[in-house]
């Protein structure tokens, strides 16, 4: 390969190597963008656009993540988190920070739906364990103060209830679910 000069941050010249990226790299980076990404059908369109192969069970495990992204953000966590241990059984068993992230989720929906008695049920329950771990107390806290609003979604704890943040939550899930299917890929093809 032939080293090019270029102009670094500090204005200088510098030498790089060019790198060979070929077409089978390219594919394997647009394939896995759309798997991360639940585009199926253009997903489909471009591995017979390219020749490459696809597999059935891909595009299973992508129908089943896009179900498991919409539950979270209808706010049915509780279906979201009984999938999600269907389709990668350990995940929040090993991903405490996930776990705590989804249980207090369905903690929000209670408290947005006004359930509050079973919120602190829950919360004792479900929630209570993460308490004895010194980087949950500050979360925990937050999401109890909410108990102590008439309306929530008013509270200096508001963020807790947006979109934004279920999305963050979703999005952790997804990474993390598209990584368990990665390494299961990886291990039966490489």
């Amino acid at each position: 390969m032939n080293p090019r000069r270029w102009r670094g941050e500090d204005g200088c010249l510098e030498d790089q190597e060019e790198t060979a990226v070929n077409d089978n790299d390219v594919h394997n980076i647009v394939m896995l963008y759309l798997t991360h990404n639940y585009f199926t059908d253009t997903l489909k369109s471009f591995t017979v656009s390219t020749g490459m192969k696809q597999t059935a069970s891909r595009l299973e495990d992508i129908e089943k993540r896009k179900r498991i992204y919409h539950l979270a953000l209808e706010g049915t966590v509780w279906k979201f988190i009984e999938l999600t241990e269907q389709f990668a059984p350990d995940l929040l068993e090993k991903n405490k920070d996930l776990h705590f992230d989804l249980l207090s989720l369905h903690f929000v929906g209670l408290v947005c739906s006004r359930k509050c008695t079973e919120a602190l049920k829950f919360a004792q329950a479900k929630l209570a364990p993460f308490g004895k771990v010194q980087k949950y107390v500050k979360k925990l806290e937050d999401f109890m103060a909410l108990l102590a609003y008439n309306e929530p979604e008013k509270s200096p704890m508001f963020h807790l209830l947006s979109l934004k943040y279920r999305e963050q939550v979703v999005d952790s899930v997804n990474r993390a679910i598209l990584g368990v299917f990665l390494r299961s890929f990886w291990c039966r093809y490489f």
